[in-house]
Parts: C-alpha cells; sequence; structure tokens
C-alpha cells in the first residue's frame, strides 16, 4: 500500500469517526464552555469540522502564514451544519491526497506568523500530527464537553461506555 493509500485509509476512518460525534452537538448548547479558558462548543465543533481541510494546505501549499492568512471561523446553527461543513472538506482533503506523491511528502511545510515560525517538517510528518492528530486531540476534547452535557458519547475504537450500557439493557 502506497503512503497516501494508508493517509486516504486513515481519513476515512476518523471521518466516519467524527461524524458521529459532530451529529451530537446540541444546537441548544453552542455558546457553552465548561471553563472560562475554553473555547465554547460551538468553536471547537467547527475547528473539528475544519480541520480536515488542513490536509488541502498541507498538499498544495508549502506554508501557512498566520500573519497573512485571511480565515472566518465558521459559525454553525446546528449539527447538520457542523457535519455538512465536515463532509465538505473531509472531500476536498481525500481529493488532494489521491494525487500525493512521496517526492511531495518529503517537502518541508511551514507554519509561521510573519517572520515568526511556529514550526517546520515535512509534508508527512504535518499530515500525521498536525492533521490528523491534531484532530483525534480536538474530537477528544469534544467528547468530554458532550459527556459534561449529559450527551451519550459514541464508540470511536469500539463501543463506548453509553453503548455498552445499551448493550447490556438490551
Amino acid at each position: 500500500m502506497s503512503a497516501n493509500q494508508s493517509l486516504i485509509a486513515e481519513v476515512q476512518h476518523e471521518a466516519a469517526s467524527t461524524k458521529k460525534l459532530l451529529e451530537r452537538v446540541p444546537a441548544e448548547h453552542l455558546g457553552w464552555k465548561p471553563h472560562e479558558k475554553s473555547m465554547t462548543l460551538s468553536r471547537l465543533a467547527s475547528h473539528i469540522s475544519d480541520l480536515p481541510e488542513w490536509i488541502v494546505f498541507t498538499i498544495e501549499q508549502d506554508e501557512l502564514d498566520f500573519a497573512t492568512a485571511k480565515f472566518e471561523p465558521f459559525v454553525p446553527s446546528s449539527a447538520a451544519d457542523l457535519v455538512a461543513r465536515h463532509d465538505a472538506n473531509v472531500s476536498k482533503a481525500l481529493k488532494s491526497l489521491e494525487n500525493l506523491t512521496d517526492e511531495q511528502m518529503k517537502e518541508i511545510w511551514t507554519l509561521r506568523s510573519g517572520d515568526r515560525i511556529i514550526l517546520q517538517q515535512p509534508k508527512a510528518v504535518i499530515l500525521r500530527s498536525m492533521c490528523l492528530n491534531h484532530l483525534v486531540h480536538h474530537r477528544g476534547q469534544l467528547s468530554v464537553f458532550l459527556r459534561l452535557l449529559n450527551v451519550p458519547i459514541p464508540g470511536m475504537y469500539g463501543p463506548s461506555a453509553d453503548e455498552m450500557a445499551a448493550m447490556a439493557a438490551s
């Protein structure tokens, strides 16, 4: 299996798990946050729905400069909005990954803010760390937010405690 095919399979797997969680985001709590230093539920969930697009940035550009990038945060009004945004970004990411070569994966990618370099690594490393691992990290945060709101959590890598309890009850 080629490196890009391996990444495609991983993105598809993580996207399916992410979608299950985004589907459960309650619209009535989008402004809620568990702590004053936390993002709101809306901001966290929208960040998660946007993260697959970082795969496209990484493959198609050599850098992202926060000082010059034009970014408008996505403001969802429902779980359906989050899922639609997520699905569209996953689709774009998969298209970019289809043509990714091993040579491109060795190219250096830079994250900066003006003259300050935040990180600089091969695109293969960025795809795993800043794209996929970053997504899984924030998805874990979202599962805690939802748990605190008493929303049943779906399983990501097997049944969740909520799903196990439902299986035991039936």
